[in-house]
């Protein structure tokens, strides 16, 4: 079984860096989803990126679609999910990207740390991982009712829009590892 390539959030020679930091910015990883949302998921809850081939995905069966299964990460269990198809995109298994490799971002709650063997942490399967964003929490909006998906309204933080147009969703990190079915 080979191993997973693995890429840290904090990297000896940084992933590029948009915008520049202000004082009351905040780190946030910039991931696509399906071919066209960019989404957000701030930095300090991600512990890495993994590239992982999809053979070593198991799949565990009666759960929702949206859950691949399950990936030996570390010697511990780690539920992958297709953060894409949770949040009602097209499923990650029907897009047109390499179906051999899967690229995941290890989430876990904010304000707690990933050691010891309670943690919880999860898998977020992602079409690509871009860049880290530089963003004031302040400038994240809330977007109006009618104009998001109804599957992916429980999962946002907002919206920021950067001051060249692009429009982000920021997502949600504890609300996302709350999904995960429990029992």
């Amino acid at each position: 079984m080979s191993e997973s390539t693995i890429f840290p959030t904090r990297p000896s020679s940084p992933l590029p860096v948009t915008d520049s930091p202000g004082s009351s910015s905040e780190q946030f990883l910039r991931c696509l989803l399906g071919s066209d949302m960019l989404a957000l998921l701030p930095v300090s809850q991600v512990t890495e990126v993994l590239k992982i081939p999809a053979g070593q995905i198991t799949p565990i069966p009666h759960l929702p679609a949206w859950v691949m299964g399950v990936y030996n990460w570390r010697g511990d269990v780690l539920w992958m999910v297709d953060l894409g198809h949770l949040l009602g995109l097209t499923p990650w298994y029907q897009q047109s990207v390499s179906l051999s490799i899967c690229t995941a971002m290890v989430l876990h709650p904010a304000g707690k740390t990933t050691s010891g063997s309670d943690r919880q942490v999860m898998g977020l399967a992602v079409t690509q991982v871009q860049d880290i964003e530089w963003c004031d929490p302040a400038c994240i909006q809330v977007p109006p009712p009618t104009a998001v998906q109804s599957e992916l309204t429980p999962f946002l933080r907002g919206y920021w829009l950067k001051p060249n147009g692009e429009m982000l969703s920021c997502l949600d990190g504890n609300v996302i590892l709350s999904a995960m079915p429990k029992g």
